[in-house]
């Protein structure tokens, strides 16, 4: 059987290609030889019947979700279609959605219609296992990333990452709108927030002036990993900001402060504005805390339960 089909067409078939059981108890009385061989001969016709059938609507990739009979492996490889047998339903519609073929439950509806296509279908071996890899679909609707790594721990690392990346990206998609990474926005924010605070004359403008500080701890703590001064940082973080370079940040790798936008150090719009939102709401929450703690706790707000201590 070939281990290698270029511009494969594949067909998907939720069918075994072997001669089934029947659901009634039969038996059939051999009594002559010649009869057995009818019997063989008959069996190896039905298995090649299904095969010639796949092989007439064009497909040379067989991937078949129940078994395959050892004489139908044998005609497969002789018509070169390579075959996957027993592969899993939810790789099958992952498989559909892939190659844009469709699964087929009958063996005798199978049409070219029904036929996935991919540019290359090819057996590998990584370490000791064998893969089949299905690669070059046209506007694959489902796709499958491989990660290796020289130990679990390893593996872990990588697949979080991987998800990161991924989500990433969909934010983008469903949001397209970016922003500079480093720090850059909070920084930005803080220094509009200061100079908005100084138009209150009440305690709004202290209150407004602990959310700026609260957001230049993204920065602060970004240069703080990066091994730089935290404090020189800041200062000189805040005279470029006050200056109007909005996009100046934290640059961890060359430990310096840049433009992050010319750099290409970009975080998703819809990523940062939750940050923002989900950190404010959880303040927001714990304020109202306290303020119950206070009022349940201030003077004349009653006894104990159960009424005062017996005198």
């Amino acid at each position: 059987m070939p281990t290698k089909i270029e511009k494969a067409k594949i067909a998907l078939i939720n069918a075994a290609l072997e001669v089934e059981k029947t659901e009634m108890s039969a038996e059939i009385r051999i009594t002559d030889p010649t009869q057995m061989q009818m019997f063989l001969e008959e069996e190896q016709r039905m298995i090649k019947t299904m095969v010639d059938k796949i092989h007439e609507v064009g497909a040379n990739v067989l991937l078949c979700q129940k078994g395959i009979d050892d004489i139908a492996q044998h005609y497969l490889a002789k018509n070169g279609i390579l075959a996957v047998r027993r592969v899993k339903e939810s790789d099958m519609t992952k498989l559909a959605k892939a190659t844009g073929g469709r699964v087929t439950t009958n063996l005798d509806d199978l049409s070219e219609k029904d036929l996935g296509t991919a540019d290359l279908v090819q057996q590998k071996k990584v370490e000791s296992d064998k893969w089949v890899f299905i690669e070059g679909c046209r506007n694959p609707q489902s796709v499958s990333i491989l990660i290796r790594g020289g130990s679990q721990r390893v593996v872990d690392e990588v697949d979080r990452s991987m998800h990161d990346a991924l989500m990433v990206v969909k934010d983008v998609i469903e949001k397209p709108a970016i922003v500079a990474g480093g720090g850059s926005p909070e920084a930005y924010i803080a220094t509009v927030l200061k100079d908005w605070a100084d138009s209150f004359d009440g305690r709004e403008q202290l209150a407004i002036k602990k959310y700026a500080e609260a957001l230049e701890i993204i920065p602060l703590t970004i240069a703080e990993n990066a091994g730089m001064d935290p404090i020189d940082t800041m200062v000189s973080l805040r005279a470029k900001q006050s200056q109007g370079r909005k996009w100046t940040g934290i640059d961890a790798r060359n430990t310096k402060i840049s433009d992050m936008l010319a750099l290409d150090v970009v975080e998703p719009v819809s990523v940062k504005e939750q940050i923002i939102k989900s950190a404010t709401e959880t303040a927001n929450m714990i304020l109202r805390i306290d303020d119950v703690i206070a009022i349940s706790g201030s003077p004349g707000s009653g006894g104990p339960p159960g009424g005062p201590p017996m005198g």
